[in-house]
């Protein structure tokens, strides 16, 4: 019987969200289940988790230095002192299962797991697998990915596990209407949203203010996250005699209503800004950011493919590009439609229910399985 889970995720949105949103499908479906987070107590699980009503328990956090360095050395002690922490959790909390979703605190979590015998269960939210979860999936038959050909042995696609409330989304005319007024937009324009993550692009606010004028006499109104370091900028760099509304926030509380308001957004394309653009069907402009490993790009790429959003380089957006590309886009009902279409098409609405069905098996099969006692 499943009666006390440990969900492993911090750091970043897309490692704590996706905890959350298992959290609380767990928590529908048995209230008096026990549901711990393991996470650090400066990553953004500490505002998060208890906001939401769930207990936190920390570690340290243990970087993995992507390439040899002088930090190396300290990482096995450091790494020692996380899963001996980890180990105390899972045992006051009795935890049948593990669930890890990438980060810092995964790695101590699955060692801890490992050693204890507890089953262990598997989410990357990326195309491409971070250390943690290449880590994690040496472990268990347990392995859930978001994006096809993830190179994660045994991985099942499940999609990113969502927030009720973003599966729930009502994008109805009548919705999107009241959404707008609240935002103090005209109920009736066709409105383009824009952000870039909690603290905003630099790019795309650029981009999108030195283009308002144009936007707003094609009958199009914006409202624009353009973080809260930049918004002053932003308001600044506007002309007063726009032919529609534009209104600027700092940052945007409740994404949901956001969306709701939108007829298509331009944004970045993290993999959680993704899963919840293609499940509530909001089609939009993704600029992936142009660092990394292009990851941003692949976490784009199966809506973009489907027909649900358009693509753009960071280097390549501009006020030409908007003009030429975006406009004729959001001046277009139907094309509009078509894109919403086909991109709620790409989503996965049932990741949750999936990730907590393996849950349920990973518990189940801890009983035929012998305990292990290797340190890590």
């Amino acid at each position: 019987m499943l009666r006390s889970v440990v969900l492993a995720g911090g750091g970043t949105a897309g490692h704590v969200e996706p905890a959350l949103a298992v959290a609380d499908a767990l928590r529908a479906a048995d209230p008096r289940m026990r549901l711990t987070l393991l996470g650090t107590e400066s990553g953004l699980e500490a505002r998060l988790v208890p906001a939401r009503g769930y207990e936190l328990a920390t570690v340290p956090k243990v970087p993995l230095p992507r390439r040899p360095t002088p930090s190396l050395l300290a990482v096995p002690g450091r790494l020692a002192g996380a899963v001996s922490q980890a180990s105390a959790t899972l045992a006051r909390v009795r935890a049948d299962v593990v669930v890890g979703f990438g980060g810092y605190v995964s790695v101590p979590a699955y060692l801890a797991a490992r050693r204890a015998g507890i089953p262990i269960v598997v989410h990357e939210a990326n195309p491409l697998p971070g250390v943690a979860n290449r880590i994690g999936a040496r472990f268990t038959s347990y392995v859930a990915v978001s994006y096809p050909n993830t190179p994660l042995r045994g991985g099942q696609l499940t999609g990113i596990p969502l927030r009720p409330e973003i599966l729930r989304l009502d994008r109805s005319p009548a919705a999107a209407r009241a959404a707008r007024v609240g935002y103090g937009l005209d109920p009736d324009r066709s409105t383009l949203l824009v952000f870039g993550g909690s603290q905003g692009a630099r790019r795309l606010n650029d981009v999108i203010s030195s283009v308002a004028r144009e936007i707003t006499a094609s009958g199009v109104q914006v409202l624009h996250a353009a973080g809260p370091k930049n918004a002053d900028t932003v308001l600044a760099a506007l002309p007063a005699d726009l032919a529609a509304p534009y209104v600027v926030r700092p940052y945007l509380d409740h994404m949901a209503s956001a969306y709701a308001a939108a007829d298509m957004a331009l944004c970045r394309s993290g993999a959680m800004t993704c899963a919840e653009l293609a499940a509530v069907g909001l089609p939009a402009v993704y600029v992936p950011l142009p660092h990394g490993n292009g990851e941003q790009r692949r976490n784009a790429l199966p809506t973009v493919e489907a027909g649900g959003g358009l693509m753009v380089d960071d280097a390549d957006l501009s006020a030409q590009w908007v003009s030429a590309e975006l406009l004729p886009v959001l001046t277009s009902a139907e094309r509009l439609a078509k894109m919403s279409a086909a991109c709620a098409g790409s989503g996965h609405p049932d990741a949750a229910d999936m990730i907590v069905s393996m849950i349920r098996e990973a518990a189940a099969s801890r009983r035929r399985q012998p305990a292990r006692h290797a340190a890590p």
